[in-house]
């Protein structure tokens, strides 16, 4: 068996990081091909609820939902990159699939300290292989980051819903939550899903998906 794990949602200020392993038969990985499964990112929304469904139908999946409120708390002791590695285990540890090779995408410069880092907290015995880009790269990490971003996008929608808030996509990147972030008083129903520790909420410039 084969493991690919995705994240969804890490450089946001607004609502949950989403983490999913998917795991497939090697054998089978070239049916995910042959679905048109990549990145997520070079998938329109359509695309991607299109290929939820069958993509949860062929491989076996778990996801991990890391809420703003936990990643708040967690950040007290850890960064960004060792909260995700330790939520990357817990995802590991609950599809319990001894001796599977795991792909990772991997958010540190240099992959192999990721995999470290997985390796310090996973309890599941596998083998860890972490890459930059991993996503673009393995098919069935295509497949875990299809699921943790429709799993996400899903989790938005439920935020906007119940706060009757429309901040868009919740990146920091975004002007219509980077409107929301500078007028916070006005939008207390926000609260409990931004992300604190965030330096975008003590300072004016806003930082870009891609310095986080």
């Amino acid at each position: 068996m084969i493991i690919g794990i995705d994240e969804a949602g890490r450089g946001c200020i607004i609502g949950p990081m989403v983490i999913c392993a998917a795991a497939i038969n090697q054998l089978d990985e070239y049916k995910l091909k042959e679905m048109g499964v990549k990145d997520s990112k070079k998938l329109s929304p359509h695309q991607r609820e299109a290929l939820y469904g069958p993509v949860g139908k062929l491989c076996k999946y778990t996801t991990v939902k890391i809420t703003a409120q936990e990643i708040n708390t967690m950040m007290d002791k850890h960064n960004l990159n060792e909260i995700e590695a330790i939520k990357v285990a817990q995802a590991i540890d609950q599809l319990a699939m001894r001796d599977a090779t795991v792909y990772v995408d991997s958010p540190d410069n240099v992959p192999a300290k990721f995999a470290r880092r997985i390796e310090k907290y996973v309890k599941t015995r596998v083998r860890i292989v972490s890459a930059n880009k991993a996503d673009d790269t393995y098919v069935i990490v295509g497949a875990a980051s299809i699921i943790a971003k429709v799993t996400r996008d899903r989790e938005i929608e439920k935020i906007k819903k119940e706060t009757g808030i429309d901040f868009n996509s919740g990146y920091t990147s975004d002007p219509k939550t980077q409107k929301c972030v500078h007028n916070r008083k006005d939008y207390p129903a926000l609260e409990p899903y931004l992300r604190t520790k965030w330096s975008t909420l003590r300072t004016e410039r806003q930082k870009k998906l891609s310095e986080f």
